[in-house]
């Protein structure tokens, strides 16, 4: 059977494309096409798109068509510079970089200068009219060609570069002579030949071929599958391409690169915001090798190009209605812009600027909402430092950086990414810290509390992918002297204090709002953000913070315009207390088994080891009036709001003592002749209940079928409870949820004995309770039979948790100790089913069951009491399965209040 023809289109020009085609195109692309539309410098060029690289990735080849569409553009490229790719008296060089749809700063590939060989270097610098500059960028091709497409180890190119410094006398690139570059060449040259058993190409298209195809390679490459883990981003979206004509920054003090922001990227203020080196290529602003200049100086350095960038900058911030991050090069005083995006911010930062657009008129209330999430919020409710106690003498201060990404860090001094994953591992919390990181870095930034450079500045890679992550970062730290090799840093003497060695395992703490360093910890007190939810700090007062002020105008947006309900997981009267100030609608699981923790539990042993009808009523008994003051506490604190108890739910092993530690009591009491008849009992009734799976033994609806009296007592306390806040004027609304429901016959066997003690209970006290009953569903025959179920319950609560263990027949406990890390690290699960809600699984099952529960009963009141009605992604599913309510811990009801109106917004 023949072929089928792929007729797909996989080049397009930069005047093609626009910045709505990122899935075709990858952001830079996308980006780079829409700045040539808006008629700004860009370079001429085209993009590979990702569908080539999806081809390439699946089958090991190019789609066929692809080198004919390529050398198709080039031609035009050529045509339009009025120059060949690497001609020698003249050559045209281009660079060749990574696009993917989302921003992956520095996991994937880049090159430049490809086209320069031995033939077109002295063309190139007789055209500069600069030898220097000629070799400079040879040496870069090299260096950046070998360690991307041919894997040679990049410290080799470092390491030869340092020893031409040594050997010069010299400290920064930039003092090496033309003459000193020429035999670095030639060094670069041997170390790929000895460690590739290759020459370096000299052919310029083999050079851009090979280039395209490490950029293909590099989208399956460790540290961008990491990232994309860390980031959630789908793994099967491929790379663009993007060849690109070069401008040059090193051609002198006319020339320069740099990376601007249109806002503050951490803070969100307006202003002017970016670094600037001058006399360099772009990878030394992002890799923070040299440390750069603020951008406010290029006005001084070159006013001219310094006003153009100003009025690109406004250009691009209204045309995308965002904060943009701007990539651009200077040569000789002509500005050129290599790529645009919207910024990766803060947490603060994005909430601030979502409000100040709001303000500017760029966008509506919805697209403020839709520009923060869930994530970000929790972020701003950790706590900061203690500024008194950071100005004690309990630490040090030891230095100040830039502040890079906020938040306050704690943790054990380590130097290399290595070494941070491993005591991470193993409970400790650490600092990297480094003289600038690099992508390889990547597992250390993750594992780590916070990361400390001395070299590098808000757009160097540490600044960036810690901003993109939420991690506390602090750069360019110039006077701290880090060396890797001995893993230690040095403090230099000033202000009467002598200077000092911090070593591996010290702690130190990092400040990434204002960039200071310490050495000790530095105690910590709540964010403003919390206290303003707690109720202690106004949105509208004069000390208010700013940052305050625009979390509040989100939230009560989110408020109006949300459809789910958010309720509080909540035992006793201080949580709901503090639930219902974070803006909590009820609660929608309170777990009864923690209200006979403590004193309580030997009046628990007392009816477990009841051999009598009477021993356990007097067990009961005793337990009644300590269960109804409870729920009275409850209800009390969420008056007129609707509070679900969930019956006694664990096994009855859980209240009873450790079978080991009973077992070798009772043997040393009987070697010593002292027998103790109650521990006797109490082991019998251990090896009685012991079960070999608890979770799915003698639990939930199950206790209540077999125990006699037990959900009696519990029922008889809620209905108590009630009716004793209902005589004082009161507005309680409980809710009685049966727990681990698998088949009708048991709710209703439940159900019926619940109702006539609430009659009781209302026919003595005079009341009418309105006390519903429901269920929860947490295994999947109660899911598949939720049409029958329905017909006796007022209300399904989802138990996401236990569904979860059951659907996947994991017992959480073991598997994520065991093995949930190699299914992470395998792609097998792109983040735990315990933390965001498996949409295919139990997901399924959810929908399914809500839809049948509902067709049996219309007013069927949904809600979901697992974690995972706290986790971002699941309340925008919940929502979509039609839910009235999602309930998690009380410090998670903000970032669900938020949620649910992001879902709302999105998804109407």
């Amino acid at each position: 059977m023949p072929e089928t023809q792929d007729h797909r289109k996989f080049v397009y020009d930069f005047t093609e494309g626009n910045k709505d085609l990122k899935d075709l195109l990858g952001g830079k692309g996308a980006n780079l096409a829409e700045m040539t539309n808006l008629g700004l410098p860009v370079p001429p060029g085209f993009t590979i798109t990702t569908e080539a690289c999806k081809v390439y990735l699946d089958s090991g080849e190019e789609p066929p068509a692809l080198r004919d569409e390529v050398s198709a553009h080039l031609e035009a490229l050529e045509g339009k510079m009025g120059k060949k790719l690497g001609q020698p008296d003249d050559p045209l060089l281009v660079s060749v970089r990574s696009g993917a749809k989302f921003s992956m700063p520095g996991m994937m590939d880049t090159v430049l200068n490809i086209g320069l060989s031995d033939d077109s270097v002295a063309g190139l610098a007789a055209q500069a009219g600069d030898e220097r500059f000629a070799w400079d960028s040879y040496r870069r091709l090299i260096q950046m060609f070998g360690k991307t497409v041919l894997g040679v180890d990049g410290d080799l190119f470092e390491e030869a570069i340092e020893e031409a410094k040594r050997a010069k006398g010299v400290t920064v690139d930039v003092d090496l002579d033309a003459d000193d570059l020429k035999r670095l060449v030639g060094e670069f040259k041997e170390i790929v030949a000895e460690e590739t058993g290759r020459t370096f190409p000299q052919e310029p298209r083999e050079q851009m071929d090979l280039a395209i195809r490490a950029v293909f390679d590099s989208w399956n490459g460790d540290r961008a599958k990491l990232y994309r883990r860390q980031e959630r981003i789908p793994h099967d979206l491929g790379t663009a391409v993007n060849i690109c004509s070069m401008v040059f920054g090193n051609l002198g003090p006319d020339s320069g690169t740099g990376v601007a922001f249109t806002r503050d990227p951490a803070s969100g203020h307006q202003g002017v915001y970016g670094d600037y080196l001058q006399n360099a290529q772009g990878e030394d602003v992002v890799a923070g090798i040299r440390n750069t200049v603020p951008l406010a100086e290029l006005e001084r350095i070159d006013k001219q190009s310094y006003d153009q960038l100003m009025q690109i900058m406004e250009t691009l911030e209204t045309h995308y209605k965002d904060l943009c991050d701007i990539e651009f090069t200077i040569e000789r005083g002509k500005l050129w812009m290599l790529q645009t995006r919207v910024g990766k911010r803060t947490a603060g930062a994005a909430f601030r600027i979502a409000t100040q657009l709001v303000d500017q008129g760029l966008i509506d209330e919805a697209e403020a909402l839709r520009r923060v999430n869930g994530a970000q919020l929790a972020q701003l409710m950790f706590p900061r430092f203690d500024e008194e106690a950071a100005a004690g003498d309990s630490v040090r201060k030891i230095g100040r950086g830039i502040a890079a990404s906020p938040g306050a860090a704690v943790g054990k001094a380590v130097f290399d990414s290595y070494t941070a994953v491993k005591w991470s591992r193993s409970g400790e919390k650490v600092i990297l810290i480094r003289r600038e990181t690099n992508p390889d870095d990547l597992d250390g930034m993750i594992a780590a509390e916070g990361i400390l450079t001395s070299r590098g500045g808000k757009t160097s890679h540490a600044a960036v992918v810690a901003r993109g992550m939420g991690k506390t970062c602090v750069c360019g730290a110039e006077e701290l002297e880090v060396d890797t090799k001995r893993r230690r840093m040095t403090v230099p003497g000033r202000d009467g204090k002598d200077g000092l060695v911090i070593e591996e395992g010290d702690v130190v703490s990092i400040d990434g709002s204002s960039g200071k360093v310490y050495l000790g910890e530095v105690p910590v007190v709540p964010s403003p953000v919390v206290e303003y939810f707690e109720g202690r700090m106004h949105a509208g007062a004069d000390d208010a913070d700013e940052l305050v002020g625009a979390v509040h105008r989100i939230m009560a947006y989110a408020d109006r315009v949300r459809r789910l309900r958010v309720r509080a997981n909540a035992d006793n009267a201080e949580d709901a207390a503090r639930a219902r100030r974070f803006g909590a609608q009820g609660i929608g699981l309170c777990r009864t088994e923690h209200m006979f923790l403590g004193e309580r539990r030997e009046m628990v042993e007392h009816l477990i080891l009841a051999h009598t009808d009477e021993e356990r009523e007097a067990a009961l008994d005793q337990l009644l009036p300590l269960q109804k003051n409870d729920f009275v506490e409850l209800f009390e604190a969420m008056d007129g709001l609707p509070v679900t108890v969930r019956l006694l739910d664990p096994p009855l092993h859980e209240f009873l003592p450790d079978i080991t530690e009973l077992s070798v009591r009772v043997a040393l009491a009987e070697s010593r002749k002292d027998h103790n008849e109650n521990d006797l009992r109490l082991l019998q009734a251990v090896h009685r209940l012991h079960e070999q799976n608890p979770m799915l033994g003698l639990r939930g609806v199950r206790l209540g079928l077999v125990i006699p009296g037990l959900f009696a007592m519990q029922v008889r306390a809620i209905a108590e409870a009630a009716a004793e806040r209902m005589n004082a004027k009161a507005d309680p609304r409980a809710e009685i949820m049966i727990p681990l429901v698998g088949t009708v016959q048991e709710l209703e066997i439940v159900r019926e004995e619940a109702e006539q003690i609430i009659e009781e209970v209302e026919r003595a006290r005079g009341v009418d309770l309105k006390l519903t009953l429901g269920t929860m569903i947490e295994l999947p025959r109660a899911a598949l039979t939720a049409a029958q179920i329905a017909e006796s319950a007022d209300f399904f609560s989802f138990g996401t948790n236990d569904l979860t263990q059951t659907v996947w027949g994991f017992s959480r406990d073991d598997v994520e100790a065991s093995f949930f890390t190699a299914y992470l690290e395998k792609g097998i699960f792109g983040v735990s089913p315990f933390e965001t809600i498996d949409r295919d699984g139990v997901g399924a099952l959810v929908r399914d069951a809500a839809q049948a529960g509902r067709a049996t009963r219309p007013d069927l009141k949904l809600g979901v009491c697992g974690e995972h009605g706290g986790d971002p992604e699941s309340v925008h599913f919940f929502h979509e399965v039609g839910l009235d309510y999602v309930s998690c811990s009380p410090f998670r009801i903000p970032v669900a209040r938020l949620e649910a109106g992001r879902a709302a917004v999105n998804g109407g």
